[in-house]
């Protein structure tokens, strides 16, 4: 390791020479150049010192900005020169002397408005080789920690604008994010600064090595860095400060070291300074290059205005509230509720929500808006559902309240039919009382009588059976009927009627069945309220004229069943009414025969028609779906 210094060092002796003899042959003609040269009052000179290079950070940062706001600041037009102390970077001392004598000669006839030192190692060197160099010149120390400036040195020409390190600070605030952090990587060159701040920060965290491990890794080549750091144990972090020179004297320029570093390491980066974020570094308190370049510059701008530089006063900058990268935060899954009130995180990626927010809610208003028409809708939907189901219910009522009324309308026909067999059974049975009192009763004839009994018994009852289906009060139920045997039943039903009003009915029953899908009880009622209605409108005819006609036929794919009378026809004023609930021709009519009608066809799925006849008359015509049931498999 020392010989590779050694090595180091003398490479670097040797390139001063060659570069000193080939200033020195330019400087005559540099001198006669500045010579020339006439600066009015608007122009003025200045030079930056950097103390590693136009490339290192983070003092390429605090220089670039500095020199940003010198241009922004300055009423003057300003010829900048820099010029960088790469001997900071060594221990010889003898490879100043060429860089000084290189710095006396060319400014010897012209001297700077400003000397701005970068650093701690260029403020040391300016302090030291002033009275040789610009002994009058003004000068900022600027973009260092205030422990390295030697304030007895300054001049009345010189002036601070310094940073203060809380190192102990700096590491409580990431243990407050990373509690659960036990061991920590300090990555610190062996440059005679980075000397110096090994031991400064030894010293400041000290009080806190009871809660975590510190590793110092100065002794080692940057190779060997780089493997421990990659085998880090976990709930470890890394705090990188610097690396100008490793432990085997290879100097690392500019920020491949920490790039490196950030490849391999398997553990969170946290620094000092902002310079180093927005890539390797997690984030925190750190050092602001813009802030302290603002305060630099305006006091960069008096002292070419005029003022002493001495007289100018400045306070150490602390550093800046935290600040996080949010890719490092979910990277190393660090809860955001742990970052400080003040912190701000940057580099968030936006969301879908925050790119298109305005989209977003939108399209979520509209489906929102959308979902409230639909529930709307299918609420709607299900109050005229339920409305529907009240109907039908309230029709099914009033239709068993309308065969009620068709029954007390038919109580003469009922009356009649049921006495005809039961005067029959009465003297069938006084006529076997008799054979049976007599010597020799004709058990052949007894056995006749006995079945004519039995005969009017079951027409009686058949009687009693159609009117208790009549007047059956029964939910609405679908089965397969056949539309014929329906108006077959009606007929039987409605013949002593029939002949109590002298009404005479025909009657054509088409030979194939007519399958539907219905229920029995109310389509007869249908039926019988049709031909009730027709007899009714027959009232005022003479006998021989009431005749009706009902038919039944196949159209299409639908059954129908017509009932024509020879009536006086429907008014055609009347006949877009005539299905109207309460809407009656009758005169003590009630209106809701026809509308009941109407009801029950319509859940059906089918269609009522009410027309008159070419001859006079009306004709209702009723039309129900044809059911054809699937055959079943007998393959299976």
């Amino acid at each position: 390791m020392h010989g590779a210094r050694r090595r180091y060092s003398s490479g670097l002796r040797r390139t001063f020479l060659v570069w000193l003899v080939g200033l020195v042959l330019c400087v005559s003609a540099g001198s006669v150049f500045f010579s020339s040269c006439s600066y009015g009052a608007d122009h003025k000179r200045v030079i930056i010192l950097h103390s590693f290079g136009r490339e290192f950070r983070p003092w390429n940062e605090y220089a670039r900005a500095i020199r940003a706001e010198l241009d922004r600041q300055s009423p003057f037009v300003l010829d900048t020169q820099e010029h960088s102390l790469i001997t900071a970077r060594s221990t010889d001392p003898r490879a100043e002397v060429a860089f000084v004598e290189y710095l006396r000669t060319l400014y010897l006839d012209n001297p700077p408005d400003l000397i701005v030192v970068i650093g701690a190692p260029a403020a040391i060197f300016i302090q030291r080789y002033r009275a040789q160099l610009f002994p009058a010149a003004p000068m900022l120390i600027t973009a260092v920690e205030q422990r390295r400036v030697q304030f007895a040195s300054l001049t009345e020409n010189d002036t601070v604008v310094a940073a203060r390190h809380d190192f102990r600070y700096l590491f409580e605030s990431f243990l407050r994010i990373a509690p659960r952090t036990r061991v920590v990587a300090m990555i610190n060159g062996n440059s005679p600064n980075e000397l110096y701040w090994q031991s400064e920060m030894r010293r400041e965290l000290k009080p806190l090595e009871d809660r975590v491990e510190i590793r110092w890794y100065d002794k080692l080549s940057f190779e060997d860095i780089l493997k421990q750091t990659a085998a880090l144990p976990p709930n470890a972090a890394i705090f990188w400060f610097q690396m100008i020179v490793d432990g085997a004297g290879v100097a690392h320029e500019g920020d491949t070291a920490l790039r490196r570093l950030y490849a391999s390491a398997r553990a969170p980066i946290f620094t000092t300074d902002e310079a180093f974020f927005g890539r390797e570094i997690i984030g925190g308190p750190m050092h602001s290059p813009a802030a302290l370049a603002r305060t630099a510059g305006d006091v960069a701008r008096r002292i070419l205005a005029g003022e002493k530089a001495g007289t100018i006063k400045t306070a150490s900058s602390d550093f800046a509230p935290p600040k996080y990268d949010w890719r490092e935060l979910r990277r190393w899954n660090v809860d955001e509720a742990l970052l400080p009130s003040d912190a701000t995180v940057e580099f968030r990626t936006p969301s879908m929500l925050d790119t298109y927010r305005w989209q977003i809610l939108l399209v979520c208003a509209v489906v929102l808006i959308q979902a409230a028409l639909i529930s709307r809708l299918l609420h709607e939907q299900r109050r005229r559902r339920l409305a529907e189901v009240q109907a039908r219910q309230r029709m099914s009522e009033l239709a068993h309240v309308n065969r009620y009324s068709m029954a007390g309308e038919l109580t003469a026909s009922i009356a009649h039919e049921l006495n005809q067999p039961l005067a029959a059974i009465h003297t069938n049975a006084e006529s076997m009382e008799l054979m049976l009192g007599s010597v020799a009763p004709d058990i052949a004839e007894i056995r006749q009588i006995t079945a004519d009994i039995r005969r009017d018994d079951e027409r009686a009852s058949e009687v009693i059976q159609r009117l208790r289906s009549l007047l059956k009060k029964a939910p609405f139920e679908i089965r397969d009927i056949d539309l014929n045997a329906v108006v077959g039943e009606t007929i039987e039903f409605l013949a002593g009627l029939m002949v109590a009003r002298n009404v005479e009915l025909r009657s054509s029953i088409v030979d194939e069945p007519l399958p539907i899908r219905g229920d029995r009880i109310q389509l007869q009622q249908v039926i019988l309220n049709l031909i009730v209605n027709a007899m009714d409108a027959m009232a005022d005819l003479p006998s021989a004229d009431r005749k009706i006609a009902i038919a039944t036929s196949r159209i299409g794919g639908s059954a129908e069943v017509s009932i024509s009378d020879c009536g006086p026809g429907i008014p055609e004023e009347r006949r877009a009414n005539i299905f109207t609930p309460f809407y009656s021709t009758k005169p003590d009519g009630m209106g809701l025969g026809l509308s009941i009608a109407r009801t029950i066809i319509d859940a059906h799925e089918g269609q009522i028609i009410a027309e008159n006849a070419v001859g006079g008359g009306a004709v209702f015509r009723v039309r129900l779906p044809l059911f054809r049931p699937r055959e079943r498999r007998t393959d299976r």
